[in-house]
This record gives C-alpha cells, structure tokens and sequence, in this order.
C-alpha cells in the first residue's frame, strides 16, 4: 500500500487518493498554485529563428 505524498502517512480514505484526507489534498494543491512545483521544459539557451531573422 502507497503512504499519502505529503504526511506520508497511509491513505485512510480512497475518497482522496493518493493523500490520506482533503487537508493533504489541499496542501498538493496549494503547492501546484505557489509554483512550488514546476514542469521541466526545454532549455532557452539556444535562440529560436525569430531570433536569427532580425
């Protein structure tokens, strides 16, 4: 059995999987909402052909 992402604790409620309760998913939620979390994306070292053109 997986244990709650944010406590770490075991889900006690299938209601919320993967978090243990609403409080845990609402933290996971707060944090996508701050940036706390972050997509990695290309890098933007090379320059694009717009760039080239002018």
């Amino acid at each position: 059995m997986a244990t709650c992402p944010i406590c770490r604790r075991l889900p006690a409620d299938a209601k919320y999987k993967p978090f243990c309760s609403k409080r845990c998913a609402d933290v996971d939620l707060q944090r996508w909402f701050a940036g706390s979390y972050a997509v990695p994306g290309p890098a933007d070292d090379a320059p694009s052909r717009d760039d080239e053109e002018g």
